[in-house]
């Protein structure tokens, strides 16, 4: 394993080499979800909720599960992240709570203008000067300017354009082209910061070829979604399960974003989804209120998701490789029996292949 891959699994002394991250997916990752991926040997975050202060009660949750967790009691820090939506989360009750909680990263993402990652990590290592603060970026240009920046952040999140829930709208590349050029860039900087590479990697083999790319450590969301801890509703996981060809099958639109009354999102940001049958009726020309009616009505009826179904159901281009529901332990032990099988496989001689 390179430097940076071991300089990034060390801030963590629980965690198996190389990191397994799981995504703070907002309200799904909720406590028990992250508390189990961090005890399995990798990390886990607690994904923002409706309101900054509904974190609070997944914090207190998730020190109780630490307490019962052999492999995390004696951390230093709180052994899970925190991830935050700046546009719509408050600094001020988020500081407290880091100051109070003190989780080992914090996960910051989506904010109104550059300034604020700035404005926040300053308040965060006030508050914590241990907690480590990870920026996701979808561009290059993203990343340029938080290298113009006074505060650096410890971790750079690099997420592709298959990512589940909100991605960049327009302006997005894949994992493949964007991991790389952004290690290219800090090499050409002489940055040392380690990047984790995130969306569309649900099992060892994105895994494995992330750090090919150049990746320090791996990102997962979506594949946590389809795990026994998430905080998911039953016909939600089930369409995680049964979808596929994640090409076709799933877009990027702020359609079911309005239809669930969400509104404010800056306008570089859109969220990836599972097509069902509001896309389809308004792809036909139904009217905005007639399709909120029909989603609404759906909703209260409990036949939401699904093909025939209204409501969001936020997912990567990559369903169609998940297969079953499993322990969140389970995914991360063979998550990273395949990714090292795979990375030995590649480093044989070729000629024992040929």
């Amino acid at each position: 394993m390179n430097a940076r891959i071991t300089k990034l699994v060390s801030r963590f002394p629980w965690a198996t080499s190389p990191l397994l991250i799981g995504a703070p997916m907002r309200v799904l990752s909720g406590p028990h979800l992250a508390v189990a991926i961090s005890a399995a040997g990798g990390l886990g975050f607690i994904g923002p909720g409706a309101k900054t202060d509904d974190l609070k009660p997944d914090l207190e949750t998730a020190k109780e599960l630490v307490r019962n967790a052999d492999s995390l009691r004696s951390a230093s820090l709180l052994p899970v992240g925190v991830g935050f939506q700046l546009w719509n989360d408050t600094l001020e009750t988020a500081a407290e709570l880091i100051k109070q909680y003190r989780p080992c990263a914090v996960w910051l993402y989506a904010p109104k203008d550059d300034a604020e990652f700035e404005t926040w990590s300053a308040k965060i290592r006030k508050a914590s000067d241990g907690t480590s603060i990870w920026i996701q970026v979808g561009t290059l240009g993203e990343v340029k300017r938080l290298l113009d920046q006074s505060q650096h952040p410890d971790v750079i999140v690099v997420q592709g354009a298959e990512a589940g829930g909100h991605g960049r709208a327009e302006d997005g590349l894949g994992a493949f082209t964007l991991v790389p050029e952004v290690v290219e860039l800090l090499h050409e900087r002489g940055v040392d910061i380690p990047v984790v590479a995130a969306g569309g990697i649900v099992d060892g083999r994105g895994a494995a070829a992330s750090l090919c790319l150049g990746a320090d450590g791996v990102a997962m969301g979506t594949r946590f979604l389809a795990s026994s801890e998430a905080r998911i509703g039953k016909g939600y996981q089930d369409e995680i399960v049964r979808a596929s060809d994640g090409g076709l099958n799933t877009t990027r639109t702020l359609l079911y974003n309005h239809l669930r009354g969400t509104f404010g999102w800056p306008k570089e940001y859109a969220p990836r989804t599972i097509i069902n049958q509001s896309h389809h009726d308004q792809k036909a020309g139904t009217p905005f209120e007639t399709l909120k009616e029909r989603h609404d009505e759906a909703v209260k009826a409990g036949r939401g998701w699904g093909p025939d179904g209204r409501t969001a159901t936020y997912a990567s281009a990559s369903i169609g490789l998940i297969k079953d529901v499993l322990p969140a332990k389970e995914i991360v032990k063979q998550t990273h029996k395949q990714m090292r099988s795979l990375l030995a496989d590649l480093r044989q001689p070729l000629a024992s292949k040929l």
